[in-house]
């Protein structure tokens, strides 16, 4: 008998699953509280509950479980994805850089929260944006957040499958190369490990989303919003 070989991405979905395991199970609870409140008293202003969501790397689905909208979507690679999943969420397990199973102009938001910086290369970055342009209906939101090199010299390199090194202003011009429009771009957001650090007490959490001032100080996240 001949061995059958086994497909290209199945030692990275193994991969993924032992690094989310590895970070985030015994935080889980607390990543919930804190998304739950970046949601209801931040992103979710920017998402009217009529939209249809795509949340790109949605990992344990922190956000696209807990916003609100008509039609929810959540991709990723790893398998495991689809157990963090609420039943209302439809799941597309798959390299985000391929076509995605999704037709022309059907989304009205793109979310993506520490997604990019794991892709391999500058080309995978641009076939993704490429298929949020496609998918993304006329005036459509890309709602991106990521780590920001320009503040993390040394600590991006901190984690095993960092490989893409991102500023704001290098997300911005990828973004208008490929045909967005830049609606928002916030060097400073979060503070790099905010759901993931020593714990925060949860009412500071919603005290800093509240005084966009202390960002400049702790931010180290970018937050672009673009348009299609």
């Amino acid at each position: 008998m001949i061995p059958q070989e086994a497909s290209v991405e199945e030692p990275a979905k193994c991969e993924l699953q032992r690094l989310y395991d590895l970070r985030f199970r015994e935080s889980q609870q607390y990543r919930r509280r804190v998304w739950k409140i970046l949601t209801r008293d931040f992103f979710q202003a920017l998402i009217p509950s009529s939209s249809h969501v795509l949340d790109l790397g949605c990992g344990w689905g922190e956000f696209i479980n807990q916003i609100d909208a008509a039609l929810k979507y959540g991709m990723d690679l790893n398998a495991e994805s689809r157990q963090r999943l609420a039943p209302n969420i439809h799941f597309i397990e798959q390299d985000c850089s391929a076509k995605w199973p999704l037709g022309d102009r059907s989304l009205d938001v793109v979310f993506s929260s520490n997604f990019f910086e794991h892709l391999r290369s500058k080309d995978d970055l641009c076939r993704i944006l490429g298929q949020v342009h496609r998918c993304l209906k006329p005036g459509g939101r890309l709602i991106c957040m990521g780590p920001n090199i320009k503040y993390l010299p040394g600590r991006y390199w901190d984690f095993w499958d960092h490989y893409l090194p991102l500023t704001e202003q290098s997300l911005r011009e990828v973004l208008e190369l490929v045909g967005f429009e830049v609606e928002s771009c916030i060097a400073r957001f979060v503070p790099y490990q905010m759901v993931r650090r020593k714990p925060t007490p949860l009412l500071l959490v919603w005290l800093y989303l509240k005084l966009p001032w202390t960002w400049h100080f702790f931010g180290e996240q970018f937050l672009v919003i673009a348009r299609a």
